[in-house]
């Protein structure tokens, strides 16, 4: 008994020995890399780096949480940025300008770019719209007053992730900052379990249903529907790749009349699965001027053929210039198209048809599977379709 106990009492001697070693270590971790930030810190003030932008400060970790350019005409905002972010494990660089903020995003790799609402010369809407079309890569974070809250919120429309308000403690902008890494990571995460590719000329598509394909020089609108401008002002207009590898069985395609003139978001051309009928919207006004009749001749080629043999009908546009800025082109398709994915992944994700009542079957036959990809396809459309 005596030896059992002595037994025990080592054990538990030992294992609170152990925690709380972890903890010193930790600590001790904790206060070197405090110190090591705070050395960085100093030593960055002290960097001449005007050479890149007049007013830039910059101080650089290794291996940071996260790389950030702020830029305010307030130097003090700036120093608490760098004070507060630094100290957490960030590296930032801060500018009080906006032109030299975009100077420095065509030479550096940074995940966040943080600009003040209201600056002289170019404000946070202009710097915004700016790195968005430079660097869709990078995040971009307003910092606005209270009084200038609606205005920041417009700036998600340009592209922005969200906007911070001052004045903030220091808990505040770390929270907030902290929050708008973990929405990045979950950004590049999905980028990345999606394969989407971005045609350009020379650019092969891809062929498998599990990858994607954006035509580069392509407008794309939120009903799924992809717009080519030709050279003589005309617009070739398709499906687009999301809804052909998803439904890959269509049985009929019904176009539109010659001459037939068209608005917006009207009904131009249908695709049938089974019962159901998909009827794609207009991304455009104007006047058809030519169909593509073997699509409706050879429904089931749609799903294998590429973009340029795939267009269901020319329109030629009646209101190009004030419609256009209402699609999506480029990255800010491929964005989209993200959204899109996750969207129909949830669809998916829910049992439906066959699989609903028979849970024990391991099997379906063809009806049955072309039943729930009906359903599926039904339950995707709704959302555009209202």
């Amino acid at each position: 008994m005596v030896v059992t106990l002595i037994i025990l009492t080592t054990i538990v001697v030992f294992i609170v020995v152990d925690i709380l070693l972890r903890i010193l270590l930790k600590r001790l971790d904790q206060t070197r890399a405090k110190r090591e930030r705070e050395q960085a810190l100093d030593i960055g003030l002290k960097l001449d780096v005007s050479e890149e932008a007049q007013t830039l400060k910059r101080v650089v970790l290794d291996h940071p949480k996260a790389r950030i350019l702020a830029v305010d005409d307030e130097e003090v905002i700036l120093d608490s940025f760098r004070k507060i972010l630094v100290l957490a494990g960030y590296s930032i660089d801060t500018v009080e300008r906006g032109s030299e903020a975009l100077g420095l995003i065509r030479k550096n790799d940074y995940d966040f770019v943080f600009t003040d609402l209201k600056m002289p010369e170019m404000d946070g809407v202009e710097v915004t719209k700016a790195v968005k079309h430079l660097r869709p890569d990078i995040d971009v974070i307003v910092i606005t007053g209270y009084a200038s809250i609606e205005s920041a919120v417009e700036t998600v429309k340009f592209g922005a992730m969200d906007y911070v308000q001052k004045p903030f403690t220091e808990d505040e902008l770390l929270e907030f900052v902290k929050t708008a890494v973990i929405k990045r990571q979950d950004k590049l995460e999905k980028q990345m379990r999606h394969k989407i590719h971005l045609i350009k000329p020379g650019i092969s598509e891809r062929k498998s249903r599990f990858e994607l394909n954006v035509p580069a020089g392509a407008f794309i609108s939120k009903q799924h529907a992809w717009a080519r401008i030709e050279l003589n002002g005309a617009v070739c207009i398709g499906l687009d790749d999301l809804i052909r590898k998803i439904f890959t069985k269509i049985d009929r395609v019904e176009l539109p009349e010659t001459g037939k003139r068209i608005e917006k978001g009207e009904t131009l051309f249908s695709v049938s699965f089974g019962d159901y009928s998909l009827k794609i919207p207009s991304p455009l006004s104007g006047q058809v001027i030519s169909v593509n009749s073997e699509q409706t001749e050879h429904p089931e080629w749609l799903a294998i053929k590429p973009f340029e043999l795939s267009w269901m009908c020319r329109i030629e546009p009646s209101d190009l210039a004030g419609e256009l800025p209402g699609l999506r082109i480029g990255h800010d398709a491929i964005d989209w198209y993200q959204q899109e994915l996750d969207r129909y992944s949830e669809i998916a994700k829910k049992p439906r048809g066959a699989a609903k009542n028979k849970p024990d079957e391991t099997g379906a036959d063809e009806q049955e599977m072309n039943e729930e990809q009906q359903e599926l396809l039904v339950e995707f459309s709704k959302p555009f379709l209202q």
